[in-house]
């Protein structure tokens, strides 16, 4: 039976584990700009999936994000003895890792509030002038015929 608990406690220390194992001990240049942001376990323990982002040197440099997935499978036996012996289970997990890709979508999906909002303040300067179309008042009175 899983235990759901014990995979999240887990989880996490493999993602303490392997973030200060990329800046501490894996020497791979490559590496210096990968930020390890969740780990997930799955319910019998033996896998680990390893979330990653990597940002650019500069602000206005992309990321080279080939290098860094190439670089952290190189180091993935090392990272996996390393958590291994951190751990101390009897079968340590095997480690994928996956390219975090939830800040991008969050960058996107804030770049389209911000244009909902500009189109909302534009379309509420534009009502602040806006007359009713047709009469004042749009409904019957008694006194109407057809």
């Amino acid at each position: 039976m899983a235990d759901n608990a014990r995979a999240a406690r887990m989880a996490k220390r493999i993602q303490t584990i392997v973030a200060s194992a990329i800046e501490r001990e894996v020497k791979d240049r490559r590496l210096e700009f990968v930020t390890v942001t969740d780990t997930r376990v799955t319910g019998d323990l033996h896998d680990a999936t390893v979330f990653y982002t990597v940002r650019g040197r500069t602000i206005d440099e992309e990321p080279d994000l080939d290098a860094a997935a190439e670089a952290l499978n190189r180091a993935r036996g090392q990272l996996r003895k390393i958590v291994g012996d951190e751990l101390s289970v009897r079968y340590t997990p095997t480690l994928s890792f996956e390219l975090d890709t939830v800040p991008e979508a969050s960058a996107h999906m804030e770049e389209l509030l911000a244009r909902a909002r500009a189109r909302d303040e534009e379309l509420a300067r534009l009502k602040e002038n806006a007359t009713p179309a047709g009469e004042a008042n749009p409904y019957k009175s008694e006194g109407d015929e057809r």
